[in-house]
């Protein structure tokens, strides 16, 4: 533990000093220790209170593609354009969505399909798939009138790559505000104004996968998203009842985090492990699959399976609307391998672990251990696994996904596999102290 420690001051020290040689400009940490993301609240009275948007249509052809959006108040919004791959993208306030059901899963001219969902606490986000590059020729809020509800209209016409390009100013790019940093900001308490004592207890980040405006997987009726997130809460309540360790989830609550914001809350809280949680899917002209796998990062999948998915999960960004284009780059490679390489052989004994726990009490793939590009996986010093409980494809792994007693279960094997994965190290530590 002392080793990893010490790597850690190392890394981190390496970085800013190259950093600093480069000019990249620093990326502010969050406060330590802060509070969990809290639970929106739920209920009608609450619900109610947020503008209802009823329908949503296009017309138009690939030259020239409306968007109607019909709500029962007038909101205000921004719409902005993204390049590779194009999209537009529209956020608004927090909306209560009553769509008709597959609204948005087809295209008609410049609109491939769009999407929309909450995409941080009080802000939702509309995202449009293009076929190729377009511009926004008009972007409005229509007051009600002649029998019509109020309407956000927007505008798009077909431009060639160059003048597409010229309209992604910095001021049209903004970047997606980080909900967890922001939140847990905003959250003081008396307690929080005290000198506190250090909690040497290893901290644990659970990271439920997808949220708002990116669904994951869905089948039967049922969404990754809310499957992954109630195993999440579950798993954390669990380690917690124990009294051994700290947790810390990247999401309580049906929000859409960034990948890059979800290791950064490892990071930033110097996280002992980090635990993605997920549920596959597979097309059906891919066949059938069962079982739970645990993934670990590698620069080459181990099979084609892996790469599929890992390329899938790598798209969340994308999805929910995110500028790719200004993602940070590593700037220190050598030190990144040098701490990696301890990483990923703590992340390795801990996917042997977990599997070990977990073929007692639940159903894994056929081949259980795997390794792909992960990009929530890349935290230099962080050990990191990705879970996929299931295919949600599968009807006996659904079953199971929705089953209280299946989900009691498996996080039983998953808290004893961290319970095992931190008495070799913490018994090698005891007698130095």
């Amino acid at each position: 533990m002392a080793s990893r420690a010490n790597q850690r001051i190392l890394l981190g020290g390496g970085l800013l000093c190259v950093a600093a040689l480069l000019c990249a400009p620093a990326i502010a940490p969050s406060a330590a220790e802060a509070p969990a993301l809290s639970p929106a609240p739920a209920g009608p009275a609450v619900a109610s209170s947020f503008p209802v948007a009823s329908e949503a249509r296009l017309a138009g052809d690939s030259k020239r593609t409306r968007f109607v959006l019909d709500l029962d108040k007038t909101i205000q919004f921004r719409a902005f354009t993204l390049a590779d791959p194009y999209r537009v993208v529209v956020d608004i306030p927090q909306v209560t969505f009553q769509l008709p059901a597959g609204t948005g899963t087809g295209g008609r001219g410049l609109v491939k399909a769009f999407r929309y969902g909450l995409v941080m606490p009080g802000g939702s986000r509309i995202v449009f798939d293009l076929t190729g590059p377009a511009k926004i020729t008009d972007s409005t809020m229509l007051e009600a009138a002649n029998d019509q509800p109020p309407r956000l209209v927007l505008e798009l016409e077909e431009v060639d790559r160059t003048a597409f390009v010229q309209t992604l100013a910095s001021e049209n790019r903004p970047e997606l505000r980080p909900a967890i940093a922001d939140a847990n900001a905003a959250v003081v308490t008396p307690e929080a104004t005290k000198p506190a004592a250090p909690d040497s207890r290893p901290l644990i980040v659970i990271d439920p996968g997808h949220g708002g405006i990116d669904n994951g997987t869905q089948s039967s009726g049922e969404s990754e998203k809310n499957l992954v997130l109630g195993f999440g809460l579950a798993l954390r309540d669990r380690i917690e009842k124990s009294g051994k360790y700290r947790v810390v989830m990247t999401r309580t609550d049906d929000t859409f985090i960034p990948l890059n914001d979800r290791v950064k809350v490892a990071r930033n809280q110097s996280a002992a492990l980090f635990v993605s949680i997920h549920a596959d899917a597979l097309p059906r002209r891919e066949g059938d699959a069962q079982g739970a796998t645990i993934y670990t990062l590698s620069d080459k999948a181990s099979d084609a399976e892996a790469e599929r998915l890992a390329e899938a999960e790598n798209k969340s960004d994308a999805i929910g609307g995110v500028n790719l284009s200004d993602e940070p780059t590593e700037v220190a490679d050598i030190l990144i391998d040098l701490a990696q390489r301890e990483t990923k052989t703590f992340s390795n004994r801990f996917a042997r672990t977990l599997m070990g726990e977990m073929k007692s009490t639940v159903r894994m793939h056929k081949h259980p251990l795997k390794s792909a590009g992960f990009r929530v996986l890349k935290a230099p010093d962080v050990p990191s696994v990705l879970v996929e409980l299931g295919y949600v494809s599968n009807k006996g792994d659904l079953e199971h996904l929705v089953s209280e007693n299946w989900r009691t279960r498996t996080v039983g094997s998953m808290a004893q596999a961290i319970d095992t994965f931190f008495a070799k190290p913490l018994a090698i530590a005891g007698p130095a102290k």
